[in-house]
């Protein structure tokens, strides 16, 4: 336990709890009852604390958030959501795992090795991704998926994150941090439907200040690694 609360510092202590607590406020205050919820939205920030660390225990935990987070879009028919996390960014974090384990930072086993792509591969993932999202699109459209143009978009930038997450490239957090953008509207739009969905909405706003805060401290830690 003193080993834990060591790892983070103070700043990452109060992100991580204040994104908790807003979490939990915002679930009790929109009387929102349904707890599977609840502990998606706090499986979800657990995983991005220790993903801006760099540490393999992120990409496990993000496993098991897509399942919850799968099923919260199954109930709003956001079947995009609902096929990007659990049949595309799972098995990517399941990948993910495997290489952060390979890659290990040279200074401490507990970080990942941040690696720079080439631009070559920048291209290939552009033109992948693009190929990914247009055969998604048409898939979504079948399952009359509600607002299918920003779930379309959702798929774009999730597809994006995970392949760079999985890569090891500190980019990964941009491209969260546009999926997260992409989410809160995705799930305002929803709110307005449904008012306990706005739970979501400030799930999302937690993950983005988590995923700015990633791409800052990745920096870091490149720095740090090439020092």
């Amino acid at each position: 336990m003193k080993k834990l609360i060591n790892y983070f510092s103070i700043f990452e202590w109060c992100l991580y709890l204040i994104s908790l607590l807003v979490i939990i406020v915002c679930f009790i205050v929109f009387k929102n009852d349904n707890y599977f919820y609840l502990a998606g939205s706090i499986i979800g920030v657990t995983a991005l604390i220790f993903l801006s660390k760099g540490h393999v225990l992120g990409q496990i935990i993000t496993v098991v958030f897509s399942v919850f987070y799968g099923v919260v879009s199954l109930s709003f028919k956001y079947y995009g959501e609902m096929i990007t996390y659990v049949f595309m960014t799972m098995p990517i974090a399941i990948i993910s795992i495997i290489t952060w384990l390979k890659h290990p930072s040279k200074q401490t086993k507990n970080e990942v090795e941040v690696n720079e792509l080439k631009w070559k591969e920048y291209i290939f993932l552009a033109i992948l991704s693009l190929v990914v999202t247009f055969v998604f699109y048409f898939i979504l459209k079948v399952f009359n998926t509600n607002n299918l143009i920003i779930s379309t978009v959702s798929i774009l930038t999730s597809f994006v994150a995970a392949y760079l997450s999985m890569r090891r490239s500190r980019y990964y957090a941009i491209a969260y941090a546009c999926n997260d953008i992409v989410l809160i509207i995705l799930w305002i739009l929803a709110s307005i439907e449904q008012i306990n969905y706005f739970s979501m909405v400030i799930c999302f706003v937690a993950f983005l200040a988590s995923d700015i805060y990633a791409f800052i401290n990745w920096g870091r830690l490149q720095k740090k690694q090439n020092s």
